[in-house]
């Protein structure tokens, strides 16, 4: 979802239409405020990117960012400035401190675009990693070693042996394992850790 936060109507309207005509789901909000109410609420999952314009009444979008960036909300969330009225120390202190991408008005559509969409996709990525970590701290002590083993490819008897407990207590972890990781076998088990 794009997530398009800037005061002007008609910049809303013309950027959400973009995004719709190249298959992006798009929300506009026509405050800061408004979306700082949201902010952390349904953006966890991955698969967001806001579009911020920099000057707007009452909370700017540095402060927007600022607020994002202490809720370690940005790699889930890239923010991609927009602004008619930037510099290039405002440019490039924002890039230093995270943001995406820095566009000053007018912009070139396709670029931004662009760019909106390789947002997307880390969004995305940090979201599924972010999902895999949970599921890793969902995993007891005992599980977690038996993790361990089961992705150095060790069978269900040495890691019986190498634990010391018995082979039906290490089938009752390998089972809890998959069933928290969410896989079926130990090559998705792999592939979902490499």
């Amino acid at each position: 979802m794009l997530h398009i936060v800037d005061d002007e109507e008609a910049i809303r309207d013309s950027l959400a239409w973009l995004a719709r005509s190249r298959g992006i789901a798009a929300c506009t909000y026509a405050s800061a405020q408004a979306f700082v109410d949201q902010a952390g609420k349904a953006f966890d999952a991955g698969g967001d990117c806001v579009l911020l314009d920099v000057r707007m009444p009452d909370l700017n979008g540095v402060a927007v960012f600022d607020l994002l960036s202490a809720r370690a909300l940005t790699a889930r969330l890239p923010v991609i400035f927009l602004t008619g009225h930037g510099d290039v120390p405002m440019a490039v202190d924002t890039l230093k401190r995270g943001a995406f991408d820095f566009f000053e008005k007018p912009f070139n559509d396709n670029q931004l675009m662009d760019r909106v969409e390789q947002a997307l996709a880390l969004s995305r990525a940090a979201g599924a990693t972010a999902a895999v970590q949970a599921r890793l701290a969902s995993l007891s002590a005992r599980e977690r070693e038996v993790l361990d083993l089961i992705l150095a490819g060790k069978m269900n008897k040495v890691i019986a042996d190498q634990l010391g407990i018995s082979m039906r207590t290490v089938e009752v972890h390998r089972s809890h394992v998959f069933d928290k990781m969410q896989v079926k076998t130990a090559v998705e088990l792999a592939g979902l850790l490499k």
